[in-house]
């Protein structure tokens, strides 16, 4: 449906009010009839699986959320649903460089996988440092770049089953980390910089990305992911 600002506008006061005056349960059903009174729309009741992402509760009021199918059928696409596990992403000290001559004869095939890497981050941070390394030789594909890539899929294949798990929180305190690997890549000297952001005990944004200009030091390199952390903290 499209809604207007002034709709949308009009349910985001509505539903402040409700989440503030009014038990969780009830502040649903509350929202749904006020939606159901402008829009048709039908309650399809608990969440169990959407774009790919399974929602499964655990007894004591948790939510994991995970990609094991979608997972699955990327490592049956790739013909590595029997690859033999391990337990990293990616080889300890590992640079991949982008010069060489050992291209790689499939690069339609290597952005197809990366791409639904990419979209396997919703649920697996875990992954992003990786995926987000393997994202930067698109234009420039080598042997090494796509054993990088079944390295990633073998640790995949291991962890099928892990994934986000929520919570509930006494408090909604906002706790968060940030790192830096300073002039990781070889080419052009710029760093990477991470961070993840918690409220209450959930981990609710995270960041792997490189940084838009040099660091001549690891200090700066530190600074400009917090920096990042901070503007993202603040947005939060």
């Amino acid at each position: 449906m499209h809604a207007t600002p002034k709709f949308i506008t009009y349910i985001l006061v509505y539903v402040d009010d409700i989440i503030i005056t009014d038990s969780s349960t009830s502040a649903v059903q509350s929202v749904i009839s006020k939606l159901h009174s402008l829009y048709p729309l039908k309650d399809l009741g608990t969440l169990h699986f959407f774009l790919g992402i399974k929602a499964n509760y655990t007894i004591i009021g948790a939510l994991l959320l995970s990609q094991s199918k979608y997972i699955t059928g990327l490592l049956a696409k790739v013909n590595m649903h029997n690859a033999k596990p391990i337990k990293t992403p990616l080889a300890p000290g590992s640079k991949l460089h982008m010069d060489g001559i050992d291209a790689f004869s499939d690069p339609t095939l290597y952005r197809s996988v990366v791409g639904a890497l990419q979209y396997a981050t919703i649920t697996r941070p875990n992954i992003s440092y990786a995926v987000n390394k393997l994202c930067q030789f698109m234009h420039s594909l080598l042997e090494s770049h796509w054993k990088a890539i079944k390295r990633v899929l073998r640790y995949l294949n291991g962890t099928v089953d892990h994934g986000l798990t929520f919570y509930p929180s006494q408090h909604l305190f906002i706790t968060s980390y940030s790192d830096s690997d300073w002039a990781c890549d070889s080419s052009n000297m710029w760093s990477t910089s991470g961070f993840c952001v918690y409220l209450g005990n959930n981990l609710v944004s995270w960041l792997a990305k490189k940084q838009q200009s040099v660091s001549r030091s690891s200090t700066e390199a530190e600074f400009r992911s917090l920096a990042a952390l901070v503007a993202e903290i603040k947005w939060l």
